[in-house]
């Protein structure tokens, strides 16, 4: 039989556990007031198809969603392998965080990372509180599908790199 250690609302042990799930790692930018704004966010999922919906969660304390959350719409980017850096560049607290990252801006203001897997453009279509974070719902109006680019995987609090069997 396998034992379950009781949680005991320790933080650290929580985000390790958590950590020994991969994720790929997207950018979610979009020019606001006329300046490039982004941030990068691992906990990334595909929500439905009709309508089409994808979520990210977005920690309370940001500072970059609440700006984010005004454009009309915003550019997720799935990180491909690679991206290290850029990724680093978009969670920098402080600085230019695209300082050394190359994108394009849509017609309507999304900001898309060149060299991604996929890039979706999207508005906001909900948020939901969810403890510390809020779940953020986006509907998707376009996309652009690499699938043979391979995406930057986060684990174990590192990029990993997936290998094909």
């Amino acid at each position: 039989m396998i034992e379950i250690e009781p949680f005991d609302q320790d933080a650290i042990r929580l985000r390790r556990a958590f950590g020994c799930f991969p994720s790929g790692v997207t950018a979610a930018c979009a020019i606001v007031d006329s300046v490039p704004v982004g941030m990068a966010a691992s906990s990334f999922t595909s929500v439905s198809v009709t309508p089409p919906l994808v979520s990210v969660c977005v920690q309370d304390i940001s500072e970059t969603w609440p700006r984010l959350r005004t454009a009309t719409r915003l550019g997720l980017s799935v990180l491909a392998e690679g991206h290290d850096r850029a990724c680093r560049s978009l969670s920098d607290k402080n600085g230019d965080r695209f300082a050394g990252v190359d994108w394009d801006q849509s017609p309507h203001g999304s900001i898309f990372v060149h060299g991604a897997s996929l890039w979706l453009d999207c508005s906001l279509h909900t948020e939901v509180p969810a403890g510390d974070h809020a779940i953020v719902v986006l509907e998707v109006h376009g996309l652009r599908a690499e699938p043979d680019t391979p995406p930057l995987v986060f684990h174990g609090s590192r990029f990993r790199r997936l290998a094909a069997i």
